[in-house]
């Protein structure tokens, strides 16, 4: 059962797990990523506002998923993107796999964010005292993602 999923909330590892794990005994690994609103482009920032598109957006997430699941043996797949304002530190996105090994839900979840970072459409707009801006992928997300392409 995968789980996608855009909201303004913030999340919880733990829970998410819990329910991605599902206690299914076939799971022997369960690998999670969280990406966090860090202070890295323009300079300090306050703040980081995301948009999106909401038909776009799931259809881009579900293709994303369907693309790990024809590479990889996978059990469950959550993805919960968050929109709307957010501040430094503040949890934007969460990635958890499970898969009967290791090796699989590694690459799948950095596959997975690979995309995300260059194919979603999300638009990210960074804030700050002086400016605000709207940021694009950068080359090295650009470079990530070309390691998958067969």
């Amino acid at each position: 059962m995968d789980k996608i999923v855009v909201q303004t909330e913030d999340f919880d590892l733990t829970t998410e797990v819990n329910q991605t794990h599902n206690n299914n005994p076939q799971v022997g690994a369960i690998v999670s990523f969280i990406g966090a609103v860090r202070d890295l482009h323009s300079g300090p920032i306050s703040s980081m506002t995301l948009e999106h598109y909401p038909e776009m957006t799931e259809k881009s997430l579900e293709s994303i998923v369907m693309k790990a699941r024809s590479r990889w043996k996978l059990e469950n797949i959550t993805i919960i993107h968050r929109i709307g304002k957010l501040l430094i530190s503040d949890q934007i996105v969460l990635v958890i796999v499970t898969s009967k090994h290791r090796q699989e839900a590694f690459d799948s979840c950095n596959f997975i964010m690979d995309y995300l970072k260059t194919d979603a459409p999300f638009w990210k707009k960074e804030s700050s005292d002086k400016e605000e801006k709207w940021v694009d992928s950068s080359l090295n997300d650009k470079k990530q993602k070309k390691r998958w392409e067969l």
